[in-house]
């Protein structure tokens, strides 16, 4: 039995229970929250903390909660303006710090908590504006924490921004942009992940995934290795295709290969199989011919995956996935992987709530 909360353009935070057992999945409680919640991000080391945004114009929000192990949900116990319009993204870092990125207006922010990580530090917490492409819209989708930096993929200028804190890693306080890594021009970088040495980035315009080196610091270049096209095949016409989510979970003696999970949303003529999860490996990493491979498609009913998630490891929950979309009616499903991760089956499916953008498990 296990627990995940979610969150969609509405006015509540849902609790999940998912049984893998029988086979089930089922809405357990709807609590409060504000407008238009949109994305969760949990503490990463305090399982029962949780941030949320509200994704609002012309100011948005960064909201604290907290959670039981079954779910019970509480707060929000502090409420901060995100400083700006429409934050897509939130993310709890390393450093007890809460990033919140403002797709709309091109900036965001990244607010020290005090030693509860409950109540959000409004005053140490500058604007971050990233400075927007000629004649064009600065749009910061992500916060990436890695190695002392975040990494901002901007969707409307076509770059990954680096950000490093003025104290260092050790002190961090105000973070400022400090280098870029360029994309290719008209993709729009949406979402990204590092594994190993790699960045793997999923663009959202170009529906392309691409892996290239990390670049030095602050602004070292590499070359994309390879650039694959994820949306599926088949596609009835006036089909309009948005990549938007990427999972790189790590391997395990389960499931020994880090396979690349990658979902589609069609904005247009919708397709009856609904919008696909596509599969990736990337092989022969470091040689010659390194490089992205399409393993499988899974066509899932939804309409419009925004966010998906895999279960935590401990317990086996890395055995599954759960996705939403966020229009239709095709409500929440969890996934099992299996061969090894390289493929999907659904194991449950609810109806309840038609939509959902974000998950966490509990």
């Amino acid at each position: 039995m296990k627990e995940a909360s979610s969150r969609g353009y509405n006015t509540f935070i849902a609790t999940y229970l998912f049984d893998s057992l029988a086979g089930t999945l089922d809405v357990t409680a709807k609590f409060p929250a504000g407008i238009n919640t949109s994305w969760i991000s949990p503490h990463p080391k305090n399982s029962s903390i949780f941030y949320a945004t509200n994704e609002l114009s012309p100011m948005g929000a960064l909201q604290s909660y907290t959670t039981t192990p079954d779910g019970l949900v509480s707060g929000p116990h502090d409420t901060v303006p995100s400083g700006g319009s429409d934050p897509a993204f939130t993310v709890a870092l390393s450093t007890g710090q809460v990033a919140i990125m403002n797709y709309d207006s091109g900036n965001g922010r990244i607010f020290p908590t005090d030693s509860s990580c409950l109540k959000f530090d409004n005053d140490s917490a500058p604007t971050i504006t990233f400075p927007p492409p000629v004649d064009g819209v600065s749009h910061p989708h992500m916060a990436y924490e890695f190695e002392g930096e975040i990494i901002t993929p901007d969707l409307g200028g076509d770059k990954l921004w680096r950000l490093t804190p003025d104290g260092g890693p050790a002190q961090p306080g105000e973070w400022n942009i400090t280098g870029l890594i360029p994309q290719p021009l008209g993709s729009g970088p949406r979402h990204m992940k590092i594994f190993g040495d790699r960045i793997f980035v999923i663009h959202e315009l170009a529906s392309t995934l691409t892996v290239q080196p990390i670049p030095a610091s602050p602004n070292g270049t590499s070359n994309i290795i390879d650039s694959k096209l994820i949306t599926p095949s088949g596609l009835p016409a006036g089909a309009a295709m948005a990549a938007a989510e990427i999972l790189i979970p790590n391997p395990t003696s389960k499931f020994p290969i880090p396979y690349i999970y990658v979902s589609n949303r069609n904005t247009g003529v919708q397709d009856p199989r609904g919008d696909a999860i596509a599969i990736f490996e990337h092989v022969n990493p470091g040689k010659p011919d390194e490089g992205l491979k399409l393993i499988t498609e899974v066509f899932t009913g939804l309409d419009q995956i925004r966010g998906m998630e895999i279960g935590l490891e401990r317990n086996g929950g890395d055995e599954f996935l759960i996705a939403a979309g966020v229009a239709g009616s095709a409500g929440a499903v969890v996934y099992r992987r299996i061969a090894g991760g390289g493929n999907l089956t659904e194991i449950a499916r609810n109806l309840e709530i038609p939509t959902r953008t974000t998950f966490i498990w509990l």
